[in-house]
C-alpha cells in the first residue's frame, strides 16, 4: 500500500533533517579534532621555545653584567667581553635602517604608484618576493663579489652593512608594498579631486597611512639581519678584534660572530660566555621590536 504524498514528504523531510544533522555532528567532531591537533601543535612550540630560552638563561644569566658589555674579547673566560661585537652591530644597525628605509621604501612607492601594472613590473615583482626567501649565504657571496672585491671595501664595516642592506631590501619592498595597498583608494581620489599633485598625495596622505605597516616591516629585516652570521663571515668579519670601528671603513665583529666564535671553544666557560651573548642579542631585537610596536601604534593612533 503506497503512502499519501503527504507521509511521504514528511518522512522524506525528516531522512534530510537526520541526514543534515549527522553531517553537522560530524564537522563539529572533525572541527573538535583539529582545535585539539593546534593547539597540541602549540603547547609543543612553546614547550620548545621555553627549553632553550631556559637552557640559556641557566648557563649565561649568571655572566651578564657590566663588566661583561664593556670587556674586550680574552683568551680567559672571566675577564672577556663583547663591547666591540656590542658596538659593530650597533654601527651595522645605523647603516643598515636609513639604507633600506631610503632605497627600500622609495622602490615600493614607485612600484605600487608610478610603475605601469604590465608584465615588466609584474616579472620584477615576483622576483623580488622570490630574493626575499634567497638563503643568506648567497646575499654574502655577493657582497664579497661586488663590495669586499669590486668596490675595494675590505673587510670593513661598510661592506657588512651593504651586504646585510641588499639582504633586507626585498624583505622590506614587500612590506612596505602591502602597507600602500591598505591603503584605501578612496583617500587617493579625494586628495587628488582637491587638486593634490601624484606626489603630494602619496607624501601627504598615502605614505603617512601606511607608515606603520613599513616601519614594521623595516624593524622585522634589520632585525633579521643583525642576527645573520653566514653573510658576515663571508665578507670578513673578524672573530677575534681589540678595538673598535672608528668609522665606516674600519675592521669590526659582530654579536652573531662573537657568539659563534665561543661557541667553536672546546671550554665550558666559553659555552656559558656564548649563552650570554645570546640573551644580549635577543634583548636587542626585543628592545627593536617593542620600539617598532609603540611607533606602529603611536601612527596607527594619529591616522
Amino acid at each position: 500500500m503506497a503512502l499519501p504524498n503527504s507521509e511521504f514528504k514528511n518522512t522524506k523531510n525528516l531522512m534530510d533533517r537526520a541526514s543534515v544533522s549527522q553531517r553537522i555532528k560530524r564537522r563539529l567532531q572533525l572541527n573538535e579534532i583539529f582545535k585539539y591537533v593546534f593547539l597540541a601543535g602549540l603547547v609543543f612550540a612553546l614547550l620548545v621555545l621555553s627549553t632553550l630560552i631556559y637552557d640559556v638563561v641557566s648557563k649565561g644569566g649568571g655572566w651578564v653584567n657590566l663588566d661583561f658589555l664593556r670587556n674586550f674579547p680574552s683568551r680567559r673566560p672571566e675577564q672577556a667581553g663583547l663591547y666591540p661585537a656590542l658596538i659593530g652591530s650597533l654601527w651595522l644597525m645605523m647603516l643598515i635602517v636609513p639604507m633600506v628605509f631610503i632605497v627600500g621604501v622609495g622602490a615600493a612607492i614607485y612600484l605600487e604608484e608610478y610603475a605601469p601594472k604590465n608584465r615588466v613590473t609584474s616579472f620584477i615583482e615576483v622576483n623580488i618576493s622570490n630574493l626575499a626567501g634567497v638563503p643568506s649565504i648567497v646575499f654574502g657571496l655577493l657582497g664579497l663579489t661586488i663590495f669586499v672585491r669590486i668596490m675595494e671595501l675590505g673587510n670593513s664595516i661598510m661592506a657588512g652593512a651593504l651586504t646585510l642592506g641588499l639582504m633586507s631590501l626585498p624583505i622590506v619592498i614587500v612590506a612596505s608594498q602591502e602597507a600602500l595597498r591598505s591603503v584605501k583608494m578612496e583617500l587617493r581620489h579625494a586628495s587628488l579631486a582637491l587638486g593634490a599633485s601624484k606626489w603630494q598625495t602619496t607624501f601627504n596622505v598615502v605614505l603617512p597611512s601606511a607608515i606603520p605597516g613599513i616601519i614594521t616591516g623595516i624593524i622585522l629585516a634589520v632585525s633579521r639581519a643583525i642576527g645573520e652570521t653566514a653573510p658576515l663571515i663571508m665578507v670578513g668579519a673578524a672573530t677575534f678584534i681589540s678595538t673598535t670601528p672608528s668609522n665606516v671603513f674600519s675592521d669590526f665583529t659582530a654579536l652573531p660572530i662573537q657568539i659563534y666564535n665561543w661557541t667553536s671553544r672546546p671550554q665550558a666557560e666559553f659555552q656559558n660566555l656564548a649563552a650570554a651573548g645570546i640573551i644580549v642579542l635577543m634583548t636587542m631585537l626585543i628592545i627593536m621590536n617593542s620600539a617598532a610596536i609603540y611607533i606602529r601604534n603611536k601612527y596607527t593612533n594619529r591616522h
